[in-house]
């Protein structure tokens, strides 16, 4: 049994990936504060922005495979998690002879592909924003530092045993704690969070290397999505206001489609629509 690792194991992809991975490998995960409440895993607290203990760490555990899901989206320690954090683990799984399946995102692209294409695996990054900077750079330090490392740029994930942060945003708008517009000009590939795992676990006891795109099958428009969201959760749809991402003050990248044919050519995991995933 391959010896693997999760980073990130307490968060929303990460505990899926656990649960999924418990009793195919033997496994170990990261979480940074909350000891999850998940037996059958080898629990290590880890802060990824210190190397010595991501060394420590992987010293003691001598993973195999490391799948690194940890990171940050906003906030002061965006940079320092998502990107420099990034780095010690890349780091450490060089030191140990690790094979690292990176967790990439399509918020490194500038959106400004015309509707109807989509960005390929050739694409390389064009960050627009804090967070797309920062996973731009953690892509960057993963190729430069493995080559032989798996990058897999993926999109909105959704769809777990609880709501996930795109459903919770919806769910709030629609309960009157939050005021926000959601646009129609803005396209992803939502994918649900346990397809995405089962791809990852999957493609991590391979020995594919470099970008591959893993994202939903259905392009949609964040207006899109939380219209499904809402019917899905029994609110009426109606009650959710559209706009245009490009009437905004803030710059944000707009058609960030990914082209996951190659992934969808080479994997057993079915990728579903979100008509599957909410009639489940």
């Amino acid at each position: 049994m391959q010896r693997m690792l999760i980073t990130g194991g307490a968060g929303y992809l990460g505990a899926e990936l656990v649960a999924q991975a418990a009793g195919c490998f033997d496994l170990a995960a990261t979480y940074f504060t909350q000891h999850p409440a998940i037996g059958g895993v080898q629990w290590r607290q880890l802060d990824i922005r210190d190397g010595a203990a991501a060394m420590r760490v992987f010293g003691e555990l001598q993973p195999e495979i490391v799948i690194h899901t940890a990171y940050r989206q906003s906030g002061p320690d965006l940079w320092a998690t998502t990107a420099t954090g990034t780095e010690q683990i890349v780091q450490a799984a060089r030191a140990h002879g690790t094979r690292l399946v990176h967790v990439s995102s399509d918020a490194l692209f500038d959106g400004e592909l015309p509707v109807g294409r989509s960005y390929t695996e050739a694409d390389d990054p064009s960050p627009i924003t804090p967070y797309g900077e920062a996973k731009a750079a953690a892509e960057r330090l993963v190729e430069q530092h493995m080559p032989a490392a798996l990058v897999v740029r993926t999109s909105l994930i959704y769809g777990g045993s609880r709501p996930g942060q795109h459903e919770q945003f919806v769910i709030g708008v629609l309960d009157g704690r939050v005021d926000v517009t959601f646009f129609t000009d803005e396209l992803r590939c939502p994918i649900a969070v346990r397809d995405l795992a089962a791809a990852l676990l999957e493609l991590a006891a391979g020995d594919r290397c470099g970008r591959l795109h893993v994202a939903g099958p259905e392009v949609l428009s964040r207006f899109e999505f939380a219209r499904m969201i809402a019917t899905a959760y029994g609110y009426d749809p109606a009650h959710l206001r559209a706009g245009l991402s490009v009437a905004s003050a803030a710059r944000r990248p707009r058609n960030c489609a990914l082209d996951c044919s190659a992934a969808y050519a080479m994997l057993h995991t079915r990728i579903r629509s979100i008509g599957e995933v909410f009639t489940r």
